[in-house]
């Protein structure tokens, strides 16, 4: 399926292809246009706007459209619900509401400035999507697992982390 948003990237427009990839649909391809042929590729492309002006997956009130993405497709995930309120913070301006919130934002916007074109963003910015999701994950296993971990030494708690992170 193809999804469409509005050319030149950031925070939201670089998170939403990496959570669909990831969660929504692993052969989604992006079109990136300027707004006003947003309407005009969705007919012609069959495509799914998202981050975009009057489109379902979009900003309502202060939530942004990788809220809106988690909301329609029902995804659970704790990470990833946490992940969502980082993204909101990043993309909305409010970088003092979660610590990684500004260091998202000062990395997309220096991702978006390095790359080509918002392909190349959004490909370089998959590795700091995945990298800040597996954080989150080891951060909520090490709350979960607080006691047993307590016990280790680094060596066995990073091992023991690893795995229930491919688990």
């Amino acid at each position: 399926m193809k999804w469409v948003t509005r050319q030149y990237v950031h925070v939201d427009r670089t998170a939403c292809p990496w959570l669909i990839k990831r969660f929504v649909d692993s052969k989604a391809e992006f079109v990136f246009v300027p707004v006003e042929k947003i309407e005009e590729t969705v007919k012609e492309e069959e495509a799914i706007p998202y981050d975009a002006p009057g489109a379902e997956l979009g900003h309502h009130g202060d939530k942004c459209s990788f809220d809106a993405i988690i909301e329609k497709y029902r995804i659970k995930d704790p990470a990833l619900l946490e992940l969502a309120n980082i993204v909101r913070a990043a993309d909305t301006g409010k970088l003092e509401a979660y610590a990684e919130a500004a260091g998202l934002e000062a990395v997309m916007t220096g991702i978006t400035a390095l790359a080509e074109d918002d392909h190349k963003s959004i490909e370089k910015a998959r590795t700091v999507y995945d990298a800040l999701y597996a954080h989150i994950k080891m951060k909520l296993m090490r709350e979960k697992h607080k006691s047993e971990i307590g016990k280790m030494d680094r060596k066995q708690r990073r091992e023991f982390l690893r795995k229930k992170l491919v688990e």
